[in-house]
């Protein structure tokens, strides 16, 4: 399942080569929400895992981002043990343009009768 989350990248890490196989980089987006008419700042922290790795090169500290990301879990034993950890795993990033956010335009709907859209007939055969 995916998921999406708007905000602006406050803090961009080195990639690391966790094994010879393995390297993951992280990064860190700010987003602020409403509850109750306070303003709420979350920083949620993302890791970029193999090729993804790069995707954060095109983007700067202060960007506006749209993040899209998989939730991935997952449980180890150790020393008799259980852990659980979950990471955010981004696989794509977008720039959001300033000022951003507007009502989106669509198109008219459509009307399968063809003198309503045009006041004439359309003598397409098909």
């Amino acid at each position: 399942m995916a998921f999406d989350l708007t905000g602006k990248i406050v803090a961009k890490f080195d990639t690391i080569q966790r094994s010879a196989t393995f390297k993951t980089r992280e990064f860190v987006v700010e987003t602020n929400e409403d509850i109750n008419g306070r303003t709420i700042t979350n920083f949620v922290k993302f890791q970029t895992v193999q090729d993804r790795t790069g995707i954060l090169d095109r983007f700067n500290i202060g960007d506006t981002v749209k993040v899209h990301f998989n939730i991935k879990g997952s449980r180890w034993e150790k020393n008799g043990q259980t852990n659980y950890i979950t990471n955010l795993d981004a696989w794509r990033i977008e720039q959001v343009a300033a000022g951003a956010g507007g009502p989106i335009e669509t198109p008219p709907a459509f009307s399968p009768d063809p003198e309503s859209q045009t006041g004439v007939a359309d003598d397409l055969p098909f």
